[in-house]
């Protein structure tokens, strides 16, 4: 069995609006929607749980009351680390993967979240993409964690763009965010995260450098780069509506 959470605690400052992120619409429908509806579609989970924050757990329930959801509130805004740790309390141990979204990823397709589910993940996998440049709508991407890998070509780890050096900014492998654990890898492991780093957050990422020094194998499905926007501001969103079928 597999559980898929799905963060949504973002409070949308950089969209400049007062709900949250997750519910701005894109063409009509709230951007979380795309995604639940692809999740629905892919029978992966049927009651994923959604992370969000107390101050707008009841505006993303009530517009989100149509889908069968759990909900679980992150009272900090510690980074994607802390939220995830937090939230496995609420995941039963039957459960044998954990596949963890972001609800401003609407372009993401069934077939892609079953290819990561249908992996035999013994610590973790991501879906990276790879872009030619960052010029025109892939500038959304400018920003993103960058996927090192070792002299083998096997992914070493992921640094985030705020702590990457002059060399590795230049990398255009790219982390999306998407990544699935092993249940009981992720139980053992996720409390060796620490906030040293530029935001002083836990990032989840830093799972893939803890899976790699134990000697595991990071496993991949490479996503199509279009796939894997997301929307975080205005601008964003604009070019989302250009991307959009």
């Amino acid at each position: 069995m597999t559980k898929i959470v799905i963060l949504a605690a973002g409070k949308g400052t950089r969209m400049k609006q007062s709900i949250p992120k997750v519910l701005t619409k894109l063409k009509g429908l709230e951007i979380i929607k795309y995604l639940l509806n692809t999740v629905v579609d892919s029978n992966i989970d049927n009651k994923p749980l959604i992370i969000v924050s107390k101050d707008n757990r009841k505006i993303i329930e009530h517009n989100l009351k149509d889908y069968n959801l759990d909900y679980f509130v992150q009272k900090e805004q510690l980074g994607t680390g802390d939220a995830v740790k937090s939230a496995l309390e609420y995941i039963n141990s039957d459960i044998e993967k954990v596949i963890v979204l972001y609800g401003d990823h609407p372009f993401i397709k069934k077939e892609s979240l079953i290819k990561l589910n249908n992996l035999n993940i013994e610590s973790v996998a991501i879906m990276p993409i790879i872009v030619k440049d960052f010029e025109d709508w892939r500038f959304n991407t400018y920003h993103w964690g960058r996927i090192v890998r070792n002299k083998n070509n096997e992914i070493k780890e992921i640094i985030e763009f705020k702590d990457a050096n002059e060399k590795q900014i230049k990398i255009k492998e790219l982390n999306p965010g998407i990544m699935a654990f092993n249940y009981l890898w992720l139980r053992d492991n996720i409390n060796k995260l620490n906030n040293n780093n530029a935001k002083k957050e836990y990032y989840l990422t830093d799972l893939i450098k803890i899976a790699t020094s134990e000697g595991y194998k990071v496993d991949s499905v490479r996503l199509d780069e279009r796939e894997s926007i997301g929307i975080n501001s205005q601008e964003e969103l604009k070019l989302a509506e250009l991307l959009i079928n």
